[in-house]
């Protein structure tokens, strides 16, 4: 099958060829986000293959289809950036990548809550500049520490399993409770204690109407002074102008983050020769208790073998006919 592959890296190109075995598939690589405004570098191909930060509305989706497009396989987990109506109005079937290696994601939402409590990266800078110092670098011991995990999925769980292991204790939030993580002791509470309680509140859960800004001003009204906050998620789940507020205030002693709800114009690009325009996001690097990586949690080898594994599968899976267990079910989408 031919297929355009918006917005890759080197990487990108690298995974998916090694996984199309035998050629079997078609490729053209394109390194441009896909958007109105390239939907016509789309034309003659009857796949797309998108990422999270491809711009997918009404528009660009009417585009790609009016140049025959059918098919448009995401190699990512989350389609909250994809307008299911207009998707659904328009015949296109839609594959996602759903699990790639929890383990990436979960690991290193750890390493931002170590990084942050032994203050690593600025430790780091202290001793390449010949600083062997300690004042400012005081940590504390995971063991024994509360941690609210919010959305006890894989991800979740396999945080979970890992915070265990340091001995801390464990909450959980979800709408159903994982036997996995009861199994490690995990107590299930309402979020109002959870972010009450929790020394560490990690976020796992997706994206939808229900869980958009989860984090304002009134969860943060709830939480434990000079606690910390990790999303490896989803960077809509947090409002970061309220969390800047509550980084000042000192509710939020530390904050970590992997995602940013305004990342699309940020994140997978060298800006490092630019003056950045977003101001919010700016003032957050001012803080020495913030660690920002940008959506790097999935970047592992076994990830990324994974992804384009499963994304060779569903387009297979399309071409042939045959059904797809990645299909999001576009019948269930609201008029």
């Amino acid at each position: 099958m031919k297929v355009a592959v918006f917005n890759t890296k080197s990487y990108d190109r690298t995974f998916l060829t090694a996984a199309n075995v035998g050629g079997q598939h078609e490729f053209v690589f394109f390194e441009p986000h896909l958007t109105l405004e390239t939907s016509v570098l789309a034309a003659g191909f009857p796949a797309v293959c998108a990422f999270v930060n491809d711009c997918l509305d009404a528009k660009t989706l009417g585009a790609i289809a009016e140049k025959g497009v059918r098919l448009l396989a995401l190699r990512s987990a989350g389609f909250n950036h994809v307008d299911l109506a207009a998707a659904k109005d328009l015949d296109l079937t839609l594959l996602r990548v759903p699990a790639y290696s929890p383990y990436s994601v979960a690991e290193h939402a750890v390493a931002l809550i170590l990084s942050l409590n032994r203050k690593i990266h600025r430790a780091y800078n202290r001793v390449r500049e010949g600083n062997f110092a300690l004042d400012g670098l005081l940590g504390f011991d995971l063991h024994g520490k509360t941690v609210g995990i919010v959305g006890t999925g894989k991800i979740g769980a396999i945080t979970a399993q890992i915070l265990h292991g340091f001995g801390c204790r464990l909450l959980g939030y979800d709408v159903s409770q994982n036997p996995d993580c009861l199994a490690l002791g995990m107590e299930y509470v309402a979020l109002p204690e959870l972010f009450a309680t929790s020394d560490i509140v990690s976020l796992h859960c997706p994206l939808m109407a229900e869980t958009y800004h989860l984090i304002g001003a009134e969860a943060i009204e709830q939480m434990k002074p000079g606690m910390m906050l990790i999303n490896t998620s989803r960077g809509q789940l947090i409002d970061t102008k309220a969390v800047t507020k509550g980084l000042k205030s000192g509710i939020i002693g530390y904050l970590g983050l992997d995602v940013y709800e305004q990342e699309t114009d940020l994140f997978f690009e060298d800006l490092s020769n630019q003056v950045i325009q977003d101001d919010v996001f700016q003032r957050l690097l001012t803080f020495p208790n913030v660690l920002i990586t940008g959506h790097q949690a999935f970047f592992t080898e076994e990830a990324l073998k994974n992804i384009a594994d499963t994304t060779i599968a569903n387009i297979t899976d399309f071409e042939q006919g045959r059904p797809c267990p990645n299909q999001i079910d576009l019948e269930q989408v609201k008029k």
